[in-house]
């Protein structure tokens, strides 16, 4: 195999030092697990790697209030500091929450620049359930929102696309994009389930009706569901819509033994999904991909995951059409229904179904 794709890729151990106590699903283990995977010999010399820095409060004040960057900034070198019921600040959050905020905006310029081709960013803690002024679901500052904004105010972008794949839904990305027509969200995520956000009437506000795309899947979806929804979906609507830049909220909490999830989706799948947004990117944007990790709690299937995701941003490996016809026939019938409302409801927004 050769990689014909230069992929930059954000690792820091300092990462690892964001400490959430014990038996918690957000623990240093998940990365220190995808790290192995990235340092083994097979695996290290396909990427480059990019420095991360912390954000500056001006960056963070994108899209965060200055009195809740405040309320983070004074957990600094307290010892178990909890932020709301899920959420844990330790000693060092503070900063390293800064870290994965900035580790993400040096992936985007490195592409942007054209550095590289696309990139991912394994950071944590991850970001899409934090709000405007609030902590929520393991998350403390909202990474994708603030590259996302980053990329418009650095770069002049005015069109980004958010895909989040996260067993979750975003409710803290989607709130703070809800009436802006410059980012396309787009979330998959089993539903009904916490936190509670992402119906198919949630759509957008104002100006921005039909920029927020909802697909709630009932449990047990599998690989070809997530695939005829991004081909049937997704695909005809970033087409006329038309990005600049992609954004992926990566959660690996999909995967088909996670400990908090009930989806279905294998290695495989996460790298069918990856091939779409790829080949959408290679239309729209001249390629332009930047993950970043969320969720994803089996240490294991988190490793081998996204290894499959950055083996097909690599180009090593390449999902054909073909190859993707034949998965999607295998979409389970039970998220048919689902599709299909969802499609009804996006036609007076996109005139693509």
């Amino acid at each position: 195999m050769t990689v014909s794709r230069r992929t930059g890729i954000v690792k820091d151990g300092r990462y690892l030092q964001h400490a959430t106590g014990m038996d918690h699903p957000e623990s240093p283990e998940r990365l220190a697990a995808v790290y192995e995977m990235l340092d083994n010999p097979h695996m290290s010399w396909k990427y480059e790697s990019i420095e991360p820095r912390e954000a500056t409060h001006e960056e963070i004040a994108y899209v965060h209030t200055l009195p809740y960057i405040r309320e983070i900034a004074g957990t600094a070198g307290k010892d178990c500091v909890f932020l709301d019921s899920d959420t844990i600040a330790g000693p060092e959050s503070y900063e390293i929450a800064k870290l994965a905020a900035g580790g993400l905006l040096n992936a985007i310029d490195a592409v942007m620049t054209g550095a590289v081709d696309n990139a991912f960013a394994f950071v944590r803690p991850p970001g899409h359930h934090a709000g405007a002024g609030n902590s929520e679901g393991f998350c403390i500052f909202n990474n994708v929102a603030i590259g996302a904004m980053h990329a418009m105010k650095k770069h002049g972008l005015k069109k980004i696309l958010i895909v989040d794949w996260d067993l979750h839904h975003g409710n803290g990305t989607q709130k703070m994009f809800y009436s802006d027509r410059r980012v396309l969200y787009f979330s998959t995520h089993q539903y009904p389930y916490y936190p509670g956000t992402g119906s198919l009437m949630e759509i957008g506000e104002g100006q921005a009706l039909g920029y927020t795309v909802n697909v709630p899947l009932r449990r047990g979806a599998v690989d070809a569901t997530f695939v005829s929804v991004f081909r049937r979906i997704l695909e005809p609507i970033a087409n006329a819509f038309v990005p600049e830049l992609i954004l992926i909220s990566a959660g690996y909490d999909i995967y088909y033994q996670d400990p908090l999830g009930g989806m279905r989706v294998t290695p495989e799948g996460f790298a069918a999904m990856a091939r779409v947004l790829l080949n959408i990117a290679d239309r729209c944007c001249r390629g332009r991909v930047v993950g970043v990790l969320e969720g994803g709690y089996h240490t294991v299937g988190l490793a081998r995951s996204a290894k499959a995701t950055l083996e097909e941003m690599f180009d090593e490996t390449h999902w054909t059409d073909r190859k993707l016809d034949d998965l999607e026939k295998h979409a389970d019938e039970e998220n048919r229904p689902v599709i299909q409302a969802v499609m009804k409801g996006m036609q007076p927004y996109w005139k693509v179904f």
